[in-house]
């Protein structure tokens, strides 16, 4: 039986429970009107519970959706979603430094740091923290410093803690070749693809437009599957964001920001407005600073002139102060620095934000990107095995911290290897005429849109 992940009624009511309890709603009530007829908890990791539910909680779960919306907000003040009302509460808003566009290696490094990331955190995927770490430790690769690998572990304890399913076969050490298909990939494809059509004035209506054209609905997942729906049932942005959506707060914008980063270097302010545009199609609030937070870090890696703690920074400076975001992220930077034990941090943001957040949530991600960064100065593999060892969305935040760290490295040779080389410049996707291309091929395109209007 087909059971379609990321949109069955009575599997979001679940996330939507505790999305409300996240953002300032009080969803006690109908939560418990929602137990009281037998209702199922949202799926702990997969996107859909194994067996249909009835017709009568199908329709149950539709209408406590609609009611959960309605819902008002203790925090709506301090989390706004419209781009002036952020800069209205950021009252250090970067302006813009001008400069030369980030060079054709530069930009060819982020590309493949990105890939490496994402490689590096796929086999891991959906993997509890204990498990990522046994399965390291059991082959001789932790603390990590290269991709993962099954040669020398225990059966037992693959049988216990399979490889994410979709990715063992394409990224693993003795299986890689090329860098295989991932929405983590796609995403910054789009993108080129939205900046050629539309130049930096697109509109939000563009971004939908650009995927009903060339993404696969089937490529989609949470936020984004949600939204391709809401789409298809007539509704337009922004309401596609919000409607039966409990995903609006997770990782799915972050993860598409790159581009607006890497073609406004210098300029993390429209960095930041940039992914607004884009991220409004799918997220609100968090998952929409998250997006922005990336672009205006990635926008100041960019320039070839600060530090990594410069770009954290700055990226701090358009997310609203008094959000959840931004005290996450503050709190991650400031237990890297004052810990020399990565793990140590690792296990403090667990106890923070495990317990209350799913793992593709932005907030605790981003929160971890950033100590992962901070933790590794922006060195490379430090940053990239940083990332993927703290669990949660593991192929995601490596991509984002690689990428970071491909562009403070500044040229593909700074790169190590043992990570570059097996993706044999070559990249797989279902996104446009993209398939087989270059990461260098790539850079050139990505370079070529920060001269275009």
């Amino acid at each position: 039986m087909l059971r379609l992940t990321w949109v069955q009624p009575e599997d979001l009511l679940g996330h939507e429970l505790r999305q409300a309890s996240q953002d300032g709603r009080e969803p006690k009530a109908i939560a418990a009107r929602w137990r009281a007829a037998g209702g199922p908890p949202a799926p702990a990791t997969a996107g859909a519970s194994p067996t249909p539910t009835t017709r009568y909680l199908r329709q149950l779960a539709e209408d406590l959706l609609d009611e959960l919306a309605d819902l008002p907000s203790t925090l709506a003040d301090d989390e706004p979603t419209d781009l002036e009302q952020i800069r209205a509460v950021c009252a250090d808003w970067p302006e813009p430094t001008p400069g030369p566009a980030a060079p054709h290696p530069r930009l060819e490094a982020a590309w493949l740091g990105r890939a490496v990331g994402c490689l590096l955190g796929k086999p891991v995927e959906k993997l509890p923290l204990d498990a990522i770490r046994r399965l390291a430790r059991a082959a001789g690769n932790w603390p990590l410093t290269t991709y993962f690998t099954a040669r020398g572990v225990p059966r037992d304890l693959l049988a216990a803690h399979p490889w994410n399913r979709r990715s063992a076969a394409t990224s693993l050490a003795e299986n890689i070749d090329g860098m295989p298909e991932d929405d983590d990939l796609n995403y910054p494809l789009l993108n080129l693809l939205l900046l050629k059509r539309h130049g930096t004035s697109f509109t939000t209506a563009d971004v939908a437009r650009t995927w009903l054209d060339e993404l696969p609905a089937g490529r989609t997942f949470t936020a984004e599957r949600v939204a391709y729906r809401n789409l298809l049932s007539g509704l337009e942005p922004p309401h596609t964001a919000r409607h039966r959506n409990p995903f609006r707060e997770w990782i799915g914008a972050l993860i598409r920001a790159d581009v607006h980063g890497w073609t406004n270097p210098g300029d993390p302010g429209a960095a930041a407005a940039q992914a607004h545009r884009d991220a409004t199609l799918t997220h609100t609030a968090n998952g929409v600073y998250a997006a922005m937070f990336a672009a205006a870090a990635i926008a100041t890696a960019a320039t070839g002139t600060a530090d990594v703690h410069t770009c954290l920074r700055t990226g701090l400076r358009v997310v609203p102060p008094r959000s959840r975001l931004a005290r996450a992220v503050r709190q991650a930077v400031e237990l890297a620095h004052r810990h020399a034990d990565f793990d140590t941090v690792v296990d403090a943001l667990h106890t923070t934000h495990a317990a209350t957040h799913h793992w593709v949530h932005a907030v605790p991600n981003t929160a971890l990107i950033a100590a992962a960064l901070t933790h590794a100065n922006g060195d490379f593999t430090g940053s990239v095995c940083r990332a993927v060892s703290g669990g949660w969305d593991t192929d995601s935040n490596g991509a984002t911290a690689g990428c970071v760290a491909g562009l403070l490295a500044g040229h593909p040779a700074a790169l190590p290897g043992r990570w570059t080389a097996p993706l044999k410049n070559r990249l797989s996707t279902s996104v446009g005429d993209f398939h087989g291309v270059g990461f260098d091929t790539l850079a050139h395109l990505t370079h070529r849109e920060t001269h275009r209007s």
